[in-house]
């Protein structure tokens, strides 16, 4: 289970299954609610680096390579401390998933296949969501360490068996070739990054390749499509901005938009922690 214990003078600390852990929380600046004693007494904290990626110090010899963590509505998610301060899960995340598996549910049909595809999809919360509903996935991320750890995530939660697609490709080329082979999806997720690189150095930039990508999604939604969820941990890229984006591919007036600042809470407090924003698109049944 995963917890946000305090958060404070831009770190969070966290319970994430049976170890403690400091990570920077450019969000948090206020002050903690813990005193000293709780943020020290912790198996791990990371250290960033200026050009974005880190270090982790490990307090705990205790602490695994890996470990299994319990997730409502998933089953269990593979948890690795990476170089770039990331765990393999997002908890802001979940009540998105929660809402994909009953998109899903709700709107299958019995003897048709439900296209999902997800975008950006790292180690794939999501499209265990959607094919946890009964949705046929194509899962795409340029890392072939992502797809691999979220083939991991597949089998921990005992859904090694659904019909995922585990695509390492450009995203860019992959809707490329998905236009041009005329596919259609029912649902489209993508939590694009400000910056990354492709399997073969592809450069992306959300500022002036998400617009174009977004264009080229449009012509990959089916006649009937169910949904359209974008994300983003990018600054500037706010809730109305995001329904913005939305809007220009997605008819506003032919199903309902649902944009929110994505928040963890903490335990006890119960404040809340900035950690990016969404857009879900619905289209009126």
């Amino acid at each position: 289970m995963y917890q946000l214990l305090d958060a404070g003078d831009f770190q969070k600390l966290e319970q994430v299954g049976p170890y403690r852990l400091v990570r920077p929380a450019a969000q948090a600046v206020w002050r903690p609610s813990l005193d000293e004693k709780a943020w020290k007494d912790v198996d791990a904290v990371f250290f960033r680096h200026s050009g974005g990626d880190g270090r982790w110090e490990l307090k705990s010899r205790k602490l695994p390579d890996d470990w299994r963590l319990d997730v409502e509505g998933l089953g269990q998610l593979v948890i690795r401390l990476t170089d770039f301060g990331h765990l393999g899960i997002f908890p802001e995340q979940h009540s998105n998933w929660a809402k994909l598996t009953k998109l899903v549910e709700g709107h299958l049909v019995p003897g048709r296949e439900f296209p999902v595809l997800n975008l950006f999809a790292y180690t794939g919360g999501s499209s265990l969501a959607a094919a946890r509903g009964g949705a046929h996935v194509a899962h795409v991320d340029a890392s072939k360490t992502s797809v691999a750890w979220a083939r991991e995530n597949a089998e921990a939660s005992g859904l090694g068996d659904k019909p995922i697609r585990w695509l390492v490709d450009d995203v860019q080329k992959f809707i490329a070739r998905e236009v041009r082979r005329g596919t259609r999806y029912r649902g489209i997720i993508l939590d694009p990054p400000s910056y990354g690189r492709g399997p073969k150095g592809e450069i992306w930039k959300i500022e002036t390749m998400l617009p174009p990508l977004l264009d080229d999604l449009k012509k990959l939604l089916a006649d009937d499509y169910v949904f359209f969820l974008l994300s983003a941990h990018s600054e500037g890229y706010t809730p109305l901005a995001l329904t913005n984006l939305v809007h220009g591919i997605c008819d506003a007036k032919g199903g309902t938009a649902t944009a929110e600042e994505m928040v963890v809470r903490e335990r006890g407090v119960g404040r809340a922690l900035p950690s990016g924003a969404s857009c879900l698109y619905v289209r009126n049944s």
